[in-house]
């Protein structure tokens, strides 16, 4: 089988608090919503606007991070991956959902003390294995 690539970044704003939750062996997992916006014109002139939802899941320290700096409106950076993940509902009816699994995150918005207690205002990016925010 050919490799193949899947890679995706956007930029949007935090749609949904992040809901950080810890799997039963303690491993961290963060859920949260990202709204992208895009607007076109078309040939006769008329403007247009729509927004593309993304569900993004972060795991181990990255979903740390992204559930103590993100908040609802707050512009980010993310990177990683689509996964398709299915499960059965109550009905006994397949169900699917398409998230972006993060690798990377940067905070475009500038954060303040009260934010991150570290007193100083900066843009942060993280990445997994750079042992910290920078």
């Amino acid at each position: 089988m050919a490799r193949g690539l899947n890679k995706v970044m956007i930029i949007g704003n935090v749609g949904r608090e992040p809901e950080l939750r810890y799997t039963p062996n303690g491993t961290p997992v963060v859920n949260f919503s990202v709204a992208v916006g895009r607007q076109w014109t078309t040939p006769d002139g008329e403007r247009h606007h729509a927004t593309e939802w993304f569900n993004v899941v972060a795991w181990r320290e990255l979903a740390e991070i992204c559930a103590r700096l993100l908040t609802k409106g707050k512009r980010v950076y993310i990177e990683g991956s689509l996964q398709t993940r299915s499960w059965e509902d109550s009905q006994g009816e397949r169900q699917y959902r398409i998230e972006l699994v993060a690798d990377q995150m940067i905070l475009l918005d500038r954060y303040t003390h009260n934010e991150t207690n570290e007193g100083e205002d900066d843009t942060d990016t993280y990445s997994p294995g750079e042992g910290e925010i920078g």
